[in-house]
């Protein structure tokens, strides 16, 4: 498993910058937004960060956020 360096939590919608480190001393970054469901061998600090913010109304708010983007990209 990579070694976890860095989280970022980023606007209202709660959304994870994760920055680690690979095994050959690189950096590998990835984003997890709310509806994302976390892998079971998941970092424990992220799994604990998202059941705190990740609450039922970010994750609404960013469902409602999606389908408004959606909308514009292709209206009907």
């Amino acid at each position: 498993m990579k070694k976890l360096d860095k989280i970022e939590i980023i606007d209202k919608y709660k959304i994870f910058q994760i920055r680690e480190i690979t095994d050959s001393g690189r950096y590998s970054r990835r984003i997890l937004s709310p509806d994302m469901t976390l892998a079971e061998d998941e970092h424990q600090e992220i799994q604990d960060k998202a059941e705190e913010l990740w609450t039922d109304e970010v994750k609404a708010s960013w469902k409602k956020f999606q389908a408004e983007q959606e909308k514009q990209l292709n209206p009907e």
